[in-house]
């Protein structure tokens, strides 16, 4: 079969220019962590929405007087994050990004369990600041360990000047929940090492990350700037909160003082905040309400003053965290 000699001399059409338009794997992954969060937050509103419209509509009635300090508290919150997440790495961060990042980690902490969504967001932030990963690691796991140790001396300094709060014994623990207590704080370091030192593919990476986390640890103690920012944030943070809810009890006439609902939500902390929900909501809640009402809050009033509190610190900054969220991933400082 002939071949024309014209067909053989043409050259090959050039290469169709990618159209702008065209969506690369990469694209359509940063386009989903843009809207994702959005849409997240909007199934969770409206799973919730009935919770989301009774704390509105108390606060609507509350006294407007102590909301802007509730408000202040709130925002407080973010910037004791982000002093603690600044004095878990040793290298320097940008103050505004930070800032950011720990506004928009909160929003995706309330979406997923037991800090996941804050740490994941962190990281991603620490990986884009140039931190290795391995260091990153180890500040995530130091600012998880700071945050409950630094609560237990603002837990014990809140009953030496308030001694008072302890005269009810309806708020502590009965022998049968220390006993559990104090058994999951050993069990699980125990089964922790056990598990390392039987399954041989584990030590490597430990004793690497052991290395680094040390390392780290000492750099940073070094410096006091870093202390401050770290064990000053962690010691700060939950009085903060605490200070949302006594502010919130105050709008709503909540009769008790603010040690006493310091120490309630210091207490609700320290008992549940280890169970896994998102954003410690659920377990801490019932356990405020309960701390609240053993205090001699009415009922009502107490479960207005909870939900309150998760309106502020929850359902007000959430969406706004999520479009911030949005904005980093935009601009690729996540």
């Amino acid at each position: 079969m002939s071949v024309p000699l014209d067909d053989l001399a043409a050259p090959d059409p050039a290469p169709t220019p990618a159209s702008p338009w065209s969506l690369s794997p990469v694209r359509v992954a940063r386009g989903a962590a843009v809207v994702l969060p959005l849409l997240a937050i909007g199934a969770w509103a409206a799973a919730d929405w009935r919770a989301v419209h009774a704390g509105a509509a108390r606060l609507a009635s509350a006294d407007p007087a102590w909301l802007p300090a509730a408000g202040g508290f709130t925002c407080l919150g973010w910037v004791a994050a982000a002093c603690v997440r600044q004095g878990a790495v040793p290298d320097r961060l940008p103050p505004g990004l930070l800032l950011a990042s720990q506004f928009a980690a909160g929003a995706a902490d309330h979406v997923l369990p037991a800090s996941v969504g804050a740490h994941a967001v962190t990281l991603r932030f620490l990986r884009r600041q140039g931190v290795p990963l391995h260091r990153a690691t180890a500040s995530l796991a130091l600012y998880s360990l700071v945050k409950p140790l630094a609560k237990t001396p603002v837990l014990l300094a809140v009953l030496l000047v308030f001694p008072d709060v302890l005269r009810l014994g309806a708020l502590l623990p009965d022998r049968g929940t220390l006993l559990l207590v104090g058994g999951c704080v050993v069990l699980c370091p125990a089964v922790a090492a056990l598990a390392v030192a039987l399954v041989r593919p584990l030590r490597g990476p430990v004793r690497s990350f052991l290395r680094t986390a040390l390392t780290d640890v000492r750099r940073l103690h070094r410096c006091p700037a870093r202390v401050l920012a770290l064990w000053g944030g962690a010691a700060l943070a939950p009085l903060l909160q605490a200070g949302v809810v006594a502010s919130v009890g105050a709008a709503l006439g909540l009769p008790l003082s603010w040690s006493q609902v310091t120490f309630a939500f210091l207490a609700a902390g320290t008992a549940v905040g280890a169970v896994p929900a998102p954003g410690g909501i659920g377990p801490v809640d019932g356990a405020l309400l309960f701390g609240l009402v053993a205090y001699g809050a009415p009922t009502a009033l107490a479960t207005a003053t909870v939900i309150g509190y998760r309106v502020l610190t929850v359902w007000v900054p959430l969406l706004p965290g999520a479009l911030v969220l949005s904005v980093l991933v935009q601009r690729r400082a996540l």
